[in-house]
């Protein structure tokens, strides 16, 4: 891989917007932007450095799955998604047998310990399930859906090596205790596959839950009489939501909706991605179901949605269209949002002295020209 020490063209600078400046690489780490004398790598008139993409929410790609215990599967998912401008993942698993959920963890526990070099990085585990309402199960298998169960959770925690970042629960599935004890380890506590009303939705964020998992989708709808659980989120100050910008998952005017209440600082892009993405159309698997691609659309025999084969290139293009907003604002949606609602934005999610060399180099409409992690080259066109 090559190593870059220096970039010297248009960037995307924290507080400061797109700017003309340098950016100066050590070990890994941005160490100056703004200095005069270095070697710097020197983007073309229609380039801009961005910071590195973070997809929160990704179950696999090119035919590797999170569940898929092997570190191979793992590494295939984590080099194809660099070409898409993202460095850093939560490899998101779903809901299984307990036993396959352990192997799944303990798998991607020893390759997060191994600290791969190759393609984007995984930064900890989005645990999806099992504890979820049926009700709402979406593609998720209802025969191995429980309550939550903070015992089981500490069983999940040590099997990971303590490497998980976000839970997708059913609050109303006696999630109280479980969301409490995630909170106090900084673990994000997501709301999704819920029936959770407004009043459960609210209640949940006092006691800890920072995001709502696929707004929208697999939760209780908006009701005149009662709010459901996407009118709590959008009530909850302090929620993050996450949104699948496909154009398929969720309609453009309902992505209006959420930016008009929630504004520009609480949106997060995710894929939601399956093995199917970056193939062609055809059968597939999702948590041992068959999964049916069609047209950009991956779907359960049912007709049920089952992840997406959404690409984060086109999901920042997406919402930046719906929402006629600047580069720099859909750009956020996809960096320094996911970093803070799950605690890297220390040293990831945007451009600033002291955080990882972690960039996309893409131009205004969004093509991806080459993606850097840590000053290392992971993918050039």
């Amino acid at each position: 891989m090559t190593e870059i020490k220096g970039i010297k063209g248009k960037v995307y600078v924290e507080g400061e917007g797109i700017i003309e400046t340098t950016v100066t690489i050590e070990n890994g780490k941005i160490v100056a932007i703004g200095k005069t004398e270095g070697e710097f790598l020197e983007l073309e008139e229609n380039q801009i450095l961005v910071p590195g993409f973070v997809d929160k929410h990704i179950h696999g790609a090119n035919n590797s799955d999170s569940m898929y215990p092997s570190e191979e599967h793992i590494l295939n998912i984590a080099k194809t998604i660099a070409k898409e401008g993202v460095t850093s993942f939560l490899p998101t698993t779903m809901t299984q047998s307990v036993e396959n959920i352990n192997k799944a963890l303990k798998n991607l526990g020893e390759y997060i310990a191994k600290n791969h070099v190759e393609g984007a990085e995984a930064v900890g585990i989005h645990l999806e399930g099992p504890f979820i309402n049926k009700i709402f199960k979406g593609a998720q298998p209802e025969e191995y859906i429980i309550d939550c169960d903070v015992e089981l959770f500490k069983e999940f925690e040590k099997n990971s090596n303590y490497n998980i970042k976000q839970v997708t629960l059913a609050y109303e599935q006696n999630g109280e205790e479980l969301t409490k004890y995630l909170a106090s380890k900084k673990i994000v506590a997501s709301l999704g596959h819920t029936n959770a009303t407004a009043k459960e939705v609210l209640e949940a964020a006092k006691n800890g839950a920072t995001s709502l998992t696929h707004s929208y989708n697999a939760m209780k709808p908006l009701h005149h009489r009662e709010a459901g659980t996407i009118g709590g989120a959008l009530l909850a100050d302090d929620m993050y939501l996450e949104v699948i910008t496909d154009l398929i998952h969720v309609s453009s005017e309902a992505i209006q909706i959420l930016y008009k209440i929630k504004g520009r600082d609480k949106l997060v892009v995710i894929t939601d991605a399956m093995e199917a993405k970056h193939l062609p159309d055809g059968k597939y698997q999702l948590g041992g179901q068959d999964v049916f691609v069609k047209n950009n659309e991956a779907r359960l025999e049912s007709g049920a949605l089952a992840g997406s084969v959404l690409k984060m290139d086109d999901a920042i293009r997406n919402i930046k269209n719906v929402l006629g907003v600047s580069l720099e604002e859909a750009i956020d949606f996809a960096t320094i949002n996911p970093a803070r609602n799950i605690y890297i934005d220390d040293r990831k999610g945007s451009i600033k002295v002291g955080k990882d060399a972690d960039f996309a180099v893409i131009d205004e409409d969004i093509n991806v020209y080459k993606t850097i992690r840590g000053g290392k080259v992971i993918y050039s066109a």
